[in-house]
């Protein structure tokens, strides 16, 4: 999909420097595939202590069934 965007020039030429991209299409993807992570990595960090954990649970038992 070809998308058209009028980025600052200075943003570009430091994700170029950061990334130690070539071009600016491959600086401008590695930053958003971060971006991404990043966000995706908060949600699990909110995830934490909001799941139950069973102390009865043996996880060997189910290793040894296979």
């Amino acid at each position: 999909m070809a998308t058209h965007l009028i980025i600052d020039d200075n943003l570009i030429e430091r994700v170029l420097a950061i990334a130690e991209q070539k071009t600016k299409k491959a600086a401008v993807t590695e930053a958003l595939e971060e971006y991404i992570r990043r966000h995706e990595q908060i949600k699990i960090i909110d995830l934490f202590g909001t799941v139950d954990f069973d102390p009865e649970y043996d996880y060997k038992i189910q290793r040894s069934k296979r």
